[in-house]
């Protein structure tokens, strides 16, 4: 496995892809929204590499190295000698459709020896749990990981890249193949929880507004005060821990819009009732330690270094970090030493298990990383 690494701004990027020496057969694409040329730039790629597989999205920040950037395109040019590769798309027109789209992706890349999927869907337009529960349904055991693209923090529009495709509205899935691919992940966060676990009374799809049967805005307000208010981005320091069941681990949910009028609290994924919840804070410390461990567990379960690790941060992490954000990037670079590339995207969500050997998850506010290898 060969990896090369570039982060291309607007003004220098067509020179930029003079640097790329080996022939790829997969790029990996992390797009600003604001990249005006990223037609250009495919166009481009595919015309030099016609047997390429292209995939990625856009982002609320791109990784690369261990540096942070908005405005450019992490690009990483992936030589895989004997892994082979498959890529696929599905279109989701509502969320509704998520879990269908899940488990029509599945279908599309199962094939002898599958060992693991790379996916990254449309940030706005996909029910991120049941897209991960219709892929569960068909694949239990591969691994899955990836994310959901990202718009700034304007949750406005997002796009998915899929070899010439730039839409919203998909999902695109890169299945990976055979004995010599060897992958680590992890997903942590860092955020830990106050206040008592309440009930979720009263819901609809990602709006929650009742909890034990009291206004859930209310019982928001009483603990962080009324400077939470409207599309206020600063409810992205105080999200929720959300399990359906006692005995399930719980993964956090983001606060994306707040509805003063009706009492509500909006996520970027479903609240369903009978569901349990709990406020949560962090600090910046707390959360660089979050992606320190999560390189730990991804490191040990590779057992190497590596050869690429792939960084799926949550937008509310970056704004909660603002400029120490490369804080958590080094963080991880520290423990996982100087041979890996990184690359990555802050995101609008993130999908990975928590560990090795533990289902997908769809998750928010956590740094997921997966680390590839070939043997």
């Amino acid at each position: 496995m060969i990896v090369e690494q570039l982060s291309l701004n607007a003004s220098t990027w067509h020179n930029s892809l003079n640097k790329i020496e080996i022939v790829p057969n997969i790029v990996l694409l992390f797009v600003s929204p604001k990249f005006i040329a990223k037609a250009e730039l495919i166009d481009q790629l595919l015309k030099r590499y016609p047997e390429v597989k292209l995939l990625g999205c856009s982002t609320a920040g791109e990784i690369s190295g261990i540096t942070v950037s908005d405005k450019t395109v992490s690009l990483t040019a992936i030589k895989f000698e004997h892994v082979q590769n498959r890529l696929e798309t599905v279109e989701v027109e509502n969320r509704d459709e998520s879990f269908n789209a899940g488990v029509s992706l599945a279908e599309k890349l199962e094939f002898k020896d599958l060992k693991h999927i790379l996916l990254f869907s449309d940030g706005l337009n996909v029910n991120g749990s049941d897209l991960v529960s219709g892929l569960r349904s068909v694949l239990p055991e591969i691994g899955i990981t990836g994310g959901l693209a990202g718009d700034g923090l304007d949750f406005r529009e997002t796009f998915v890249v899929a070899n010439s495709l730039i839409s919203d509205g998909i999902v695109v899935g890169l299945g990976l193949y055979g004995d010599h691919l060897k992958v680590g992940y992890s997903s942590k966060s860092g955020w830990y929880g106050f206040g008592i676990e309440r009930l979720v009374t009263k819901s609809v799809n990602n709006t929650l507004y009742e909890l034990d049967g009291l206004p859930a805005l209310d019982i928001y307000k009483s603990f962080l005060g009324d400077e939470i208010t409207g599309q206020s981005s600063a409810a992205l320091r105080f999200p929720l821990s959300i399990r359906v069941n006692e005995t399930e681990e719980p993964v956090v949910r983001t606060v994306v819009s707040l509805d003063e009028e009706h009492q509500g609290l909006t996520f970027t994924d479903r609240i369903p009732k009978g569901a349990l919840v709990r406020l949560m804070n962090s600090n910046v410390n707390k959360l660089i330690d979050g992606a320190k461990y999560s390189a730990i567990e991804a490191s040990n379960a590779i057992n190497e270094s590596g050869e690429l690790a792939i960084l799926i941060s949550c937008a509310g992490r970056r704004k909660m970090l603002k400029q120490l954000v490369e804080e958590e990037v080094d963080a991880v670079r520290d423990v996982i030493g100087e041979k890996p590339k990184i690359t990555g995207i802050y995101s609008y969500g993130e999908i990975g298990p928590f560990r090795e050997f533990a289902p997908c998850k769809f998750h928010n506010q956590t740094m997921t990383i997966t680390i590839l290898s070939e043997c």
